[in-house]
């Protein structure tokens, strides 16, 4: 089969498209030709050496955790996913092959049915953005009625789901995002948005009491600046890998909670959003599609920072 593929760690030209052996369904796999596969930060670091690299044990390695494709084999003769079924989810890269490929085979609790409504396209954009957001914002932040919620880069991929579950449960949303995106923000459940090129969100915004923290310290300290907006014992989850080494540090000494957050393959949470995609109660943005030998200009682009949404690959029509 076809797949992007690294074979050292590098700049978006170290990925190749190559000829793989395809993947062996084994146990509860379920083996799924992929249609499209998402693009997500974590790929782009862990191409760069960061990210999962260091549990990389072989090469060349196949990147990418998202797809959306079709059911090939079945774990068993009257397993609910038979051959033909259109489905999704996420795998978990380096321990499993990656999803930038022609076929994947991933274990059934992490697939679950294509809700109708999404193309393959669409559907591959949703499961680690999806996944992340709902496990910060509705796990551990708990949003709920009358809660006050900053989420910073909420146009992002893991934003746009964020600011939708946090307003979809009642929280009172502020967003932080570039000036073009703030209408956009407010369509999804943004009841206020800052514009982060021309104010400081510190400077006039009341008290919050929880911080879903999608930039760390890598850009103009926005962790620790979130810490004065947080109320006595509320909370800031942060998201990006080895973005604020020191979180439990400050967060202690401001009197906050504070933890980092890891995105978990569950099929049983991904079938609950489903059911908000397929109502229309939560949508997801695509902001770019790029065929599977176009990796390298998709990871360029994601590494930009100023997606709106998600970049997909295109792997194959089905």
């Amino acid at each position: 089969m076809r797949a992007m593929t690294i074979s050292r760690s590098g700049d978006a030209d170290v990925l190749e498209l190559a000829e793989i052996l395809r993947p062996v369904r084994t146990n509860s796999e379920v083996l799924i030709q992929v249609a499209a596969a998402g693009v997500n930060p974590i790929d782009a670091k862990t191409r760069a050496g960061r990210g999962g690299f260091p549990a990389i044990r072989e090469f060349p390695v196949v990147l990418g955790n998202d797809f959306s494709g079709v059911v090939v084999e079945a774990p068993f003769e009257t397993h609910p996913l038979q051959p033909g079924t259109e489905v999704y989810g996420m795998t978990t890269v380096p321990r499993a092959q990656g999803t930038y490929a022609e076929y994947v085979s991933v274990n059934e609790m992490s697939v679950v049915r294509k809700p109708p409504t999404l193309s393959h396209v669409e559907a591959a954009a949703v499961p680690l953005a999806a996944l992340t957001a709902w496990g910060m914002v509705v796990e551990t932040a708990r949003a709920h009625e009358g809660q006050r919620m900053l989420i910073h880069a909420g146009a992002g991929g893991v934003g746009h789901f964020a600011v939708q579950f946090a307003s979809y449960f009642g929280a009172h949303v502020i967003a932080t995002g570039s000036a073009q995106n703030a209408e956009w923000l407010r369509t999804l459940g943004a009841a206020e948005v800052i514009d982060y090129t021309a104010t400081r969100f510190e400077e006039n915004l009341a008290p919050v009491d929880a911080v879903i923290d999608l930039i760390g310290n890598v850009s103009d300290d926005t962790a620790t600046r979130s810490l004065t907006v947080l109320r006595p014992g509320g909370i800031i989850v942060n998201g990006p890998t080895g973005s604020w080494p020191t979180l439990v540090e400050e967060c202690a000494a401001a009197g906050v909670r504070g933890t980092g957050y890891r995105v978990s393959p569950n099929g049983a949470t991904l079938a609950i959003i489903s059911r908000l995609l397929g109502s229309g109660d939560v949508r997801v943005a695509v902001d770019q599609v790029f065929d599977l030998p176009d990796a390298a200009a998709a990871h360029r682009a994601i590494e930009t920072g100023h997606t709106r949404g998600k970049i997909v690959l295109q792997v194959a029509e089905i």
